[in-house]
């Protein structure tokens, strides 16, 4: 590269003084003479760049021209971009806006559109892009570096224009470390406000899908937390409650529960308890045409209940580990008892309580011919077998006890797949439809 530069010069100046010297009418003839010449007797010709490239000195400008035109792109974009992320803000504040009934909502979201999608881009994908176009600069900046190492001997160049070309590459060097701290700075900007967006978003949506599902109970709460009741009006393997509560080792227990069922052949199950090992520790079921049964550790005891008329009925049961004893009430009378129903099997804690359905794994596996279909309410459970008397109590409306264990309360039962929880009759009012 140097004897180019060198040769240039050479001629530039020597040709010009051969110009103003020659006469009129005169030709110059040029021969090659050797290196130790004294004087050469015609001018030289220009000699091209290395590679018939540009000066260094007009490829550092043409790059740094091109670097700046990225760079102004860039901005514009980044200016594009945080447009659309203002306006999508906007719609954000017209959600957060929404009426009590979901008005807004429902033009935003209810058809399914992604609102995401009013962007011209994703931000994730703008912000990778700017990692690539910051990544891009630097290895430009690098490849300058390297070809100007390997295309130019600066210790050969004159002193001039070595600290011209060290000057321009310093003053590009900070310009380009300069726009790549704005666009980190950007994109650290436009990181955050997308996450906050998608923040608030969820937290709005999820607003909403709670007070749309209080309207669709019909309710968003109960006069009283035990005063509701669970509807599964369909025979399906997935309408079902669950108990949050699980049951501790128990040695003894009452159930008791108002029923209200018209389904045939048999009611189903209306709750089941299973634990690990085995899935029939304790069930109510009544599958087909056999009788009602209670089911203890897969031991069977068949009931002497008749509850499949459509009419509210209030349903208790008894048992004790010893001699395993139990008792059956409907209504309030005692309508029959037995015993050798799992002797001396204590029941296992840590299980799942499941409404509605029987359970053939510990929370699943359900059979629909085995649902239950019908309403039910006031589930309630003690761990010790109660007097006839406070049955009784408690179905005729006299006395309000509930379970010690389990207790019917509004924030201790989940419904799934189409169940509901209703406001339920008052225990007068079901005793009339007796």
């Amino acid at each position: 590269m140097l004897l180019p530069v060198l040769a240039g010069l050479a001629f530039s100046a020597w040709g010009a003084a051969g110009a103003q010297e020659s006469p009129p009418g005169s030709r110059f003839v040029c021969t090659s003479l050797p290196l130790d010449a004294a004087n050469p007797g015609c001018p030289l010709p220009p000699i091209p760049m290395q590679g018939g490239g540009l000066p260094p000195e007009e490829e550092l400008k043409a790059t740094v021209l091109q670097l700046r035109e990225t760079i102004l792109q860039q901005k514009e974009t980044i200016g594009n971009q945080r447009e659309a992320i203002r306006e999508l803000t906007a719609k954000l504040g017209r959600c957060e806006g929404a009426d009590g009934k979901g008005g807004t909502w429902r033009k935003e979201f209810g058809k399914g559109k992604d609102t995401m999608g009013d962007l011209p881009r994703d931000p994730g994908q703008i912000i990778d892009q700017l990692s690539r176009t910051m990544q891009t600069l630097k290895d430009r900046l690098e490849n300058l570096e390297h070809q100007l190492r390997v295309n130019v001997s600066y210790a050969a160049l004159p002193n001039d224009l070595r600290e011209m070309l060290q000057r321009r590459l310093g003053d590009l060097e900070r310009q380009l470390l300069s726009k790549v701290a704005e666009l980190e700075n950007e994109k650290s900007l436009l990181h955050n406000e997308t996450s906050t967006h998608r923040q608030r978003t969820e937290a709005a949506l999820n607003a909403l899908l709670e007070r749309v599902s209080e309207l669709e109970r019909g309710t968003s709460a109960f006069k009283s937390p035990d005063e509701f009741k669970v509807s599964l009006p369909l025979r399906t393997n997935y309408l079902y409650g669950k108990i949050k509560k699980t049951l501790p080792e128990l040695y003894a227990f009452t159930v008791c529960l108002w029923l209200k069922s018209s389904a045939s052949p048999g009611i189903g199950t209306p709750f089941s308890y299973a634990v690990p090992g085995q899935a029939n520790e304790v069930v109510l079921i009544e599958w087909g045409n056999n009788p009602i049964e209670l089911l203890i550790n897969d031991k069977v005891a068949q009931l002497p209940l008749f509850i499949s008329d459509g009419k509210w009925h209030h349903i208790c049961i008894t048992w004790t580990t010893r001699d395993g004893m139990w008792e059956a009430f409907q209504d309030g009378e005692k309508l029959g008892t037995g015993d050798n129903l799992a002797p001396w099997h204590p029941i296992k804690p840590g299980g799942v309580l499941i409404l509605g359905q029987e359970q053939d794994t510990v929370g699943g596996r359900f059979d629909a011919t085995q649902a239950f279909v019908g309403e039910m309410s006031q589930f309630n459970i003690w761990d010790r077998v109660l007097k006839p008397e406070d049955i009784m109590n408690i179905a005729n409306c006299s006395t309000n006890m509930p379970g010690n264990i389990i207790p019917w309360v509004d924030n201790n039962v989940d419904v799934f797949g189409g169940a509901a929880k209703w406001p339920v009759e008052t225990c007068e009012e079901r005793l009339l439809d007796l």
